[in-house]
């Protein structure tokens, strides 16, 4: 076993406002790289990896999210990583220390020879960078500045007055001369990366390693108050309320969680499997006879008690197939990609009068037993393959097609245009928002929120509903498809603030009719305990991300989506309201440190604003109400905290 011990530390210099004694916490994702270390709900921000480094440098891959399967636990102040490159098994843990400080142990072990360059820490820094400051690594080993050259000659004479290496490279320093404030934003490019030696060369099969890493980061807080405006002249799409996915996946402790989420939180959609490939599995068969005869099958008939329990307490319910019957599709099932990395499998469009009319038995004897009538009817992720792959041109003929026969029958149910698989995949739905004839067989639009968050795309939604005139529905909602495999990541409140950050986003861009929550089942679980993922230990029990959620969900239903603009950092929001009625729900998410807020453009009439808030500790706490007076409010936000103000009674 080879031991290495080597450290770096970041002295990062952010804008000069008076420095308050700081707690911190270092965030990690569960793939392992360290986004930065928060100081006082300020977040500085850097990035690191671990590289693995292919001979002459001819390929560089390194841990990201969806690149690996990594596993992620939490013991105390340590978070606990495991993961794996192909041969190369990284154990990575990562400790709160002191102020503004992290420990980085890792340890690889390879379990085959490996020829390599070297295995790498990979450090990046972002291009809104800490201004006024310096950047500091120091190592006992040389490291390699790995970056585009071009784009490093460039950025160094734009953004420094001196850079100082020392021969061989054990030290850079830059002194900055602009005081450029640090944004977190995911997803920036990152202008500079440093690959820190683990270890260097060939790894021998059975061989481990050890490296042990500081990081400290200091910075002066950025409190600069910040003003809101809300913009009430011309309101948006209404906004209905939170929904959730109840795809039943675990019979043991599915019912206990859906029983919380239905009786403490307000549900405005609900969207069940419909378990296809059970319900008809043999074209030859009579499903419906089948059922009436006593043989139904179990999970279709728990999927069919959901949906009626839906619908009994007046919630619209979308119906979603995944996984289809042998017969309906060309070539053997498979629900993973294989080796052509391609996944799900095609409808067999030889049987399209038969899956048709299947598919239609289904909606009836949901009718005709449970008294549910569906709302609308997708096929989950029909862009991507799971499980049943379309192109946009199949899609499109398959809402006229379907659509049309569910109207022979006297349906009331619709087509969902898209229920895509995040909202990158946007052209998908193109084919059908160009045909006209499509059009009466849609109900509602839908994407589900996994990738494409940036603005642009998701401005994209938002204009085919203008277009369409039509609702938009966020069909699934959160933000880590992956995230099953390392469920302790739903206990973080790093993935509380993103996921909540992300919907008062998707709000105030896309202005949907409902986020449906992924899941408000076991899985993806808005609750801890009681079996969830495993903890038998503890009772079951509401997490930082249910309270969110019914904070969120306990707007009023109905308000209108209204333009809200926000002049300072780190604050995003939405704004929903009822110019009639003198009700507004102000939104707004900090993911930096407590300042001052004045929000202006309410209504004279409004006098006070009652307010929620949640953070790591209160849940949905109810606190003092805050006075206006001309349309204005002032008051302090609290650090990285999700803030709910709702306007009281008018005169």
């Amino acid at each position: 076993m080879r031991n290495y011990y080597q450290g770096f530390s970041c002295a990062l210099f952010v804008m000069l406002f008076p420095f308050i004694p700081a707690f911190s916490q270092t965030e990690v994702e569960p793939w392992g790289n360290i986004t930065g270390i928060r100081v006082d709900g300020q977040l500085m921000e850097f990035e690191t990896n671990i590289s693995l480094v292919q001979k002459d440098w001819s390929h560089i891959e390194a841990t990201a999210k969806e690149r690996q399967r990594p596993k992620f636990n939490r013991s105390g102040d340590a978070q606990i990583i495991t993961t794996n490159i192909d041969s190369l098994y990284i154990s990575e843990v990562v400790t709160d220390e002191s102020k503004g400080e992290a420990k980085v142990q890792v340890r690889l072990d390879a379990k085959a020879s490996i020829p390599v360059e070297g295995v790498y820490l990979g450090l990046s820094l972002p291009d809104s960078f800490y201004g006024g400051g310096t950047i500091q690594l120091n190592s006992l080993k040389p490291f390699k500045l790995y970056s585009d050259s071009a784009s490093l000659s460039k950025y160094l004479q734009t953004e420094a007055t001196a850079v100082r290496f020392s021969s061989p490279l054990r030290q850079m320093t830059i002194i900055f001369k602009k005081p450029v404030r640090m944004v977190y934003k995911p997803g920036d490019k990152k202008a500079l990366q440093f690959l820190i030696p683990i270890q260097t060369g060939d790894l021998a099969n059975g061989e481990s390693i050890t490296a042990d890493f500081n990081i400290n980061a200091s910075g002066v807080i950025d409190r600069k108050p910040v003003t809101l405006t809300i913009h009430t002249s011309h309101p948006g799409r209404a906004f209905d309320g939170i929904g959730g996915n109840f795809r039943l996946q675990n019979p043991r402790i599915d019912p206990e969680v859906i029983d919380y989420c239905l009786k403490n939180m307000r549900v405005a959609w609900g969207r069940v499997e419909m378990p296809w490939r059970f319900w008809q599995p043999s074209i030859d068969s009579n499903p419906i006879a089948a059922a009436k005869s006593g043989k139904l099958n179990r999970h279709v008939q728990q999927s069919m008690e959901m949906a009626q329990r839906l619908y009994r307490k007046g919630i619209p319910v979308i119906l979603t197939a995944w996984f289809p019957p042998q017969w309906a599709v060309i070539g053997p099932l498979h629900f993973r990609p294989g080796p052509d990395h391609i996944w799900g499998n095609a409808l067999d469009h030889s049987k399209t009068p038969e899956i048709y009319e299947s598919i239609g038995d289904y909606i009836q004897y949901l009718k005709d037993a449970y008294g549910v009538e569906i709302a609308d009817f997708s096929f989950n992720e029909s862009d991507l393959g799971i499980n049943i792959r379309q192109t946009g041109e199949e899609h499109n003929e398959l809402i006229k097609g379907l659509g049309a026969y569910f109207v022979s029958r006297g349906f009331k149910t619709k087509m969902l245009l898209g229920d895509n698989s995040d909202a990158n995949s946007f052209n998908f739905i193109l084919p059908a928002m160009h045909d006209s004839v499509a059009y009466p067989f849609i109900g509602t639009i839908s994407f589900h929120s996994w990738r494409g968050w940036d603005s642009a795309t998701l401005q994209k939604w938002a204009d085919a509903a203008t277009r369409l005139h039509l609702p938009l529905l966020v069909g699934e909602g959160s933000i880590d498809a992956a995230a099953w495999a390392y469920p302790a990541i739903f206990l973080e409140q790093t993935y509380a603030l993103k996921e909540i950050s992300l919907y008062t986003k998707l709000l105030s861009i896309c202005q949907p009719e409902s986020i449906l929550q992924w899941q408000l089942t076991s899985d993806y679980s808005l609750l801890a305990g009681g079996g969830v993922y495993g903890d038998t230990t503890n009772p079951l029990h509401p997490t930082q991300r249910f309270w969110n959620l019914k904070q969120l969900a306990s707007t009023p239903k109905g308000l209108r989506v209204m333009e809200l603009t926000i002049e300072g950092n780190d604050i995003s929001g939405a704004v929903l309201g009822d110019n009639k009625k003198g009700i507004y729900a102000i939104h707004l998410v900090n993911i930096g440190a407590a300042r001052k807020v004045t929000l202006a453009g309410l209504p004279y009439k409004i006098k006070s604003l009652q307010v929620w808030v949640t953070d790591k500790r209160r849940s949905m706490q109810q606190m003092k109400t805050e006075a206006v007076r001309n349309g204005r409010a002032s008051f302090m936000l609290d650090a990285t905290c999700f803030t709910t103000l709702e306007s009281g009674i008018s005169d």
